[in-house]
């Protein structure tokens, strides 16, 4: 199979998809040739049957969907994969589907349009790892599993794990409800629990109002010597901080499928979530109920006090890249 790639970046440096150049990797063992069309082309170790084309960085919109096209119209493939960007769908679709192209969408967002109804429509199957992502229930879509790279995040016994430590990574934004997270952390300050608490990631122009108010309230609540800011992490960064943490903390809602809890249970950390789709996986003791800061500290103190839960096997076997890989290749060939 020849394979045409469509992201967003081929970068391992890049903090929110670093861990995309080994899908590359791992789909390129199952495919003769894979071309991979980008928007930012960083730094990256793959196999030689794999090219990587970068769009750079256009002066207008026209010349970025001219070079698109011009990718599309010359390269030699028999199917698209195109990660998270609805967009590239609508771009090419009508062309790949004219001319006998399989079309994949990899998208797992909660909300959609009716923009994502016709990408999905373009699309001969939908990618999703959330039954509540807004392409689940089409009749064409696909669950899949997380894809984590368990030879990567793994536990190291040789790497102490602070005590009472705690961790939080992913973007700084209001849909990840850091600003409760931090609120908690006062509560528990106000039980008398000692406790260290590390903030990973960094927020988009936009929220930068509100990443201002979340340092505000470490301030105010007097948390600055508890709580570190590190700011946007690489995986090797997100690999030592997963190590190093006992308790994970994800206050995202259910919907999403972050990744990073995935990768935090494949290192061993006790994840701490605001999901329901991982009940089955995690049970009552490492779900949050809702999301008042008392009742968070509560969770929180009670996986604190008690024995570390591993749920690294469960990763391995659900959610591993290479069952994604195999999974992917079965689908797209």
């Amino acid at each position: 199979m020849k394979l045409l790639i469509v992201t967003q970046a081929v970068d391992t440096e890049d903090p929110v998809l670093g861990f995309f150049v080994r899908w590359i990797e791992e789909l390129a063992k199952h495919s003769e040739r894979v071309e991979v069309i980008c928007l930012k082309e960083g730094k990256y170790s793959l196999p030689e049957n794999v090219r990587v084309h970068s769009l750079g960085k256009p002066a207008s919109r026209f010349r970025y969907v001219s070079n698109f096209y011009k990718y599309i119209f010359s390269r030699n493939y028999d199917a698209v994969f195109v990660h998270m960007n609805q967009e590239y769908v609508l771009l090419g679709g009508w062309f790949w589907r004219l001319v006998g192209k399989k079309v994949f969408l990899w998208r797992n967002h909660k909300m959609g349009s009716w923009l994502t109804r016709l990408a999905v429509l373009f699309s001969h199957t939908v990618f999703y790892t959330s039954r509540q992502s807004f392409t689940a229930p089409f009749k064409n879509a696909h669950k899949m599993p997380v894809g984590i790279d368990t030879d990567f995040y793994k536990p190291n016994a040789l790497v102490p794990k602070k005590p009472n430590s705690i961790l939080f990574l992913g973007r700084i934004a209001p849909v990840k409800n850091i600003d409760i997270f931090i609120d908690a952390l006062n509560e528990l300050q106000k039980l008398g629990v000692e406790f260290t608490a590390s903030v990973a990631g960094s927020a988009l122009s936009k929220d930068s109002g509100y990443e201002k108010a979340v340092r505000n309230k470490v301030s105010d609540y007097g948390l600055t010597s508890k709580v570190q800011f590190v700011g946007p992490v690489t995986q090797d960064e997100a690999l030592k901080l997963y190590r190093e943490h006992r308790l994970y903390v994800n206050l995202t809602p259910s919907g999403s499928m972050d990744k990073t809890i995935f990768e935090a249970m494949a290192c061993g950390v006790t994840p701490l979530v605001y999901n329901d789709d991982l009940r089955s996986t995690l049970g009552d003791g490492c779900l949050v109920k809702n999301l008042r800061a008392q009742d968070i500290a509560g969770d929180i103190k009670k996986i604190l006090s008690g024995e570390c839960r591993n749920f690294r096997n469960q990763v391995i076997e659900n959610h591993s890249l290479r069952l994604l890989a195999e999974k992917l290749s079965d689908e797209l060939i």
